[in-house]
């Protein structure tokens, strides 16, 4: 007999996203030693077989879609590889930058790269079963279960199962809060013409994968130098991404912009225990009324508009009532389209996906020596910067359909970047 699950608001949500971008999400994590295949191997089935969403097909009827759970074989998921050190990053990059289509039977590949004594493990995932927040969790989870297999036997199935709903973020508020929560169906978040300057879309376009390091010298400086100034290191980067797009677009200094930001919705949920791996991410929109006449008023405008956000009680639920009544009110091809009309996709994006623990990435005592997340190759004109750090090092990283001057575009807007975090730095560094 078929086994079906419910296909969840944020899985019909990044479903509807496949106009915009191709829905995977992007790991690589390096190691300075030989990862036992046969264990991550055998981790890594216990961990699909626990949350069979990554096993699944997804079904769109047009009316109710749902997932479809179907019978697979590890070896549909983890692929390992032996080569060399001068043909890593190839292989790397052509398995990153693969695209699982969600009538897949499986949601998740990984490989292990081993080479001259060490070991590169990459990942990718259909954004559709669970975002960064969850991803992190699942890959510390793996490496903890790996770790504890071979040292004690211990079976590798410690990971969280349970509902995968939206819902899970209002069940932490008093009866009057979530009334309230409930009936926050305005999307506050506005459209905004203002695009990432790369070439028109064509047919030859090619997913690409662009990073570029801050250090963590740089990082130290970087938040004590925003401390002084009531500014996070989001607002920082934040603050630094506007500069670098006035410059680069050449936007007139005297038009406001909006870069949208990722909210894990998690903020709102104590205990997370009890869900199983999904989504809980939502768009908070910062916006500059200008350029601003130096980088530090700019960085003013930023501040002022983050805080903004983060004295809602309800920061990141607004919309959120009138998306679950839309796909409940209409079928769902309707649904798709209706939400099309009233939802402002936003074309510059960022996503700090925050601090990848190098402790808790650490297989058999052997810590990464580098490592990233990255969000979706991003459909022309929309762009996402993706954020991670590890060991205080942050690495950015922005994945395009594009062409060669495509990516010398995004290439130099990272210089900009670099030169803006410089200028936030100058008087830090005196």
């Amino acid at each position: 007999m078929e086994r079906k699950l419910n296909a969840e608001l944020w899985d019909k949500m990044h479903y509807l996203f496949r106009d915009f971008n191709d829905r995977m999400v992007h790991v690589r994590l390096d190691y300075d030693f030989e990862i036992d295949a046969e264990a991550l191997k055998t981790v890594l089935f216990c961990f699909v077989e626990k949350a069979p969403v990554l096993h699944s097909s997804f079904y769109d009827n047009k009316f109710h879609p749902y997932w479809r759970v179907e019978n697979y074989h590890i070896n549909d998921i983890f692929t390992v590889k032996d080569v060399s050190e001068e043909t890593l990053e190839a292989e790397v990059d052509a398995f990153l930058l693969q695209s699982l289509p969600p009538e897949s039977k499986v949601q998740m590949k990984a490989a292990l790269f081993l080479h001259a004594g060490k070991s590169t493990f990459c990942l990718i995932e259909n954004h559709m079963c669970m975002d960064g927040g969850d991803l992190k969790y699942f890959l510390k989870a793996l490496c903890g279960n790996y770790t504890a297999f071979l040292e004690t036997g211990a079976s590798p199935v410690g990971l969280r199962t349970g509902s995968r709903s939206y819902e899970a973020v209002y069940g932490d508020f008093t009866a009057t809060e979530r009334k309230i929560a409930k009936g926050l169906y305005k999307n506050i978040n506005t459209k905004d013409g203002h695009g990432f300057p790369l070439t028109p879309d064509t047919i030859a376009d090619r997913p690409f994968m662009a990073k570029r390091k801050i250090s963590a010298q740089k990082f130290d400086l970087l938040r004590a130098a925003g401390k002084e100034r009531g500014a996070t290191i989001n607002d920082m980067l934040l603050t630094a991404y506007f500069y670098s797009l006035y410059e680069l677009a050449m936007f007139p200094p005297e038009e406001g912009i909006s870069v949208s930001c990722a909210v894990d919705l998690r903020r709102h949920i104590k205990d997370r225990n009890a869900q199983g791996v999904t989504n809980q991410t939502a768009w908070m929109q910062t916006r500059v009324p200008r350029k601003g006449r130096d980088i530090f008023e700019t960085l003013d405008y930023v501040v002022q508009s983050s805080n903004a956000f983060k004295r809602d009680r309800f920061m990141g639920l607004h919309g959120l009532p009138l998306l679950s009544l839309g796909y409940k009110i209409l079928p769902h091809a309707a649904s798709e389209e209706i939400i099309k009309l009233g939802y402002a996709n936003p074309l510059i994006a960022m996503s700090n996906i925050g601090i990848l623990e190098s402790e808790k990435l650490a297989l058999s005592g052997y810590e990464p020596t580098d490592g990233f997340i990255s969000g979706a190759v991003k459909y022309k004109p929309y762009a996402l910067l993706s954020v991670t750090s590890l060991r205080k090092e942050l690495t950015l990283s922005m994945c395009c359909r594009g062409n060669e001057q495509d990516k010398d575009i995004v290439n130099r807007f990272f210089d900009l970047l670099e030169q803006a975090v410089d200028r936030l730095l100058e008087n830090a560094e005196k």
